[in-house]
């Protein structure tokens, strides 16, 4: 088996729970493209934690869920708000403007996050035929910094979203991990604030792929099968991803790999703060602990642990811990680095 690396969530294999869904799902045949069993128990599964109005749909990846979910919401001439670090603005390669054919507005952000004030600085556009129309606004919970959004914040950029007459998208990949950080369940921090529709991770809390466009607000989902088919992310043999989620939801094994995951995080943050030259830059809220140190430390601790540089010019680094992260992980990882430093 090879080391576990920090590198990213995505890294980590698949829960056993989730595995043997699988397993389960693979003996003999079923309808294919959703009219199967599993889909159907996933669906329901979906409208016990979300509430019984949700439409949930499941894609391949998450970068298919932001832009189809987008794509849901707009048309060419519009816009979506989003942060500027926002996995839409930054890490998707341009997928929003090319498969949703709209327009990003990214709003300097504070510690990842946006306020309703991203929302009033557009408001002018609105009307005016030689601007691109903002219609949409787009949180990502947890933030690509690991910070979380309360459920006030959410409501009070939903608020007046809906006021001016756009919908609210959530970019959840992590949103497990801020359900966990404030102690809430996921209906609470989505259909409770106003979340018009979600992109629910699950690759990164231990399904193997697939994830979820969940429309809490039903009227925005009256179209989404033929943006879903458009956007190739349709799946065939949607039953293996179903099946996945319905391990998932049904109990408490998001919850359960969400907090091992984020406790994982704040060991790793408390047992480095004492190795010197290396400091915790941003607040350990979820999984990831970004940090800087010396640039000539870094490449002899990633030849032991591979992981990112989130921020080149700092440098800064993240940390990311996962479902299967164990402390024995973190403090092996931990011991290392103090040696890399000791021998600098």
């Amino acid at each position: 088996m090879s080391k576990k690396s920090f590198a990213s969530d995505n890294n980590s294999g698949v829960h056993p729970q989730v595995m043997e869904a699988l397993a389960e799902a693979n003996a003999g045949h079923c309808v294919a493209y959703g009219s199967d069993p599993y889909t159907e128990a996933a669906r329901e599964a979906f409208k016990d934690v979300f509430g019984p109005q949700t439409e949930p749909f499941f894609v391949f990846n998450g970068t298919g869920a932001n832009v189809s979910s987008l794509a849901a919401l707009t048309r060419s001439w519009n816009a979506a708000i989003c942060s500027d670090c926002a996995h839409i603005n930054v890490d998707e390669c341009g997928a929003p403007e090319r498969g949703a054919g709209i327009k990003l507005l990214a709003e300097r952000s504070v510690d990842g996050k946006i306020d309703p004030r991203a929302i009033e600085r557009h408001l002018h556009c609105l009307g005016s035929e030689h601007h691109s129309q903002p219609v949409a606004v787009s949180l990502t919970q947890a933030t690509e910094l690991g910070t979380v959004y309360t459920a006030k914040e959410i409501k009070d950029v939903a608020d007046r979203a809906h006021e001016a007459g756009m919908a609210v998208h959530m970019d959840g990949a992590r949103l497990a991990n801020a359900a966990e950080f404030l102690g809430l369940g996921l209906k609470e921090l989505t259909t409770d604030c106003g979340v018009d529709v979600l992109s629910f991770g699950g690759t990164k809390n231990g399904l193997m792929f697939g994830e979820a466009v969940v429309f809490l607000n039903p009227e925005h989902a009256e179209t989404f099968k033929y943006i879903r088919k458009q956007s190739m992310q349709l799946h065939s043999k949607m039953r293996y991803i179903a099946a996945q989620y319905v391990a998932l939801l049904s109990g408490d094994l998001w919850l359960e790999n969400a907090r091992n995951a984020n406790a994982m995080a704040r060991l790793l943050a408390k047992k480095i703060s004492s190795i010197p030259g290396v400091d915790v830059t941003r607040p350990v809220e979820t999984n990831g602990v970004f940090a800087t140190l010396a640039p000539e430390l870094i490449e002899p601790l990633r030849e032991q642990f591979f992981f990112y540089t989130w921020d080149e010019e700092l440098p800064e680094v993240r940390w990311m811990c996962s479902f299967d992260t164990t402390e024995e992980d973190v403090l092996g990882f931990v011991r290392t680095l103090a040696e890399v430093v000791a021998g600098q």
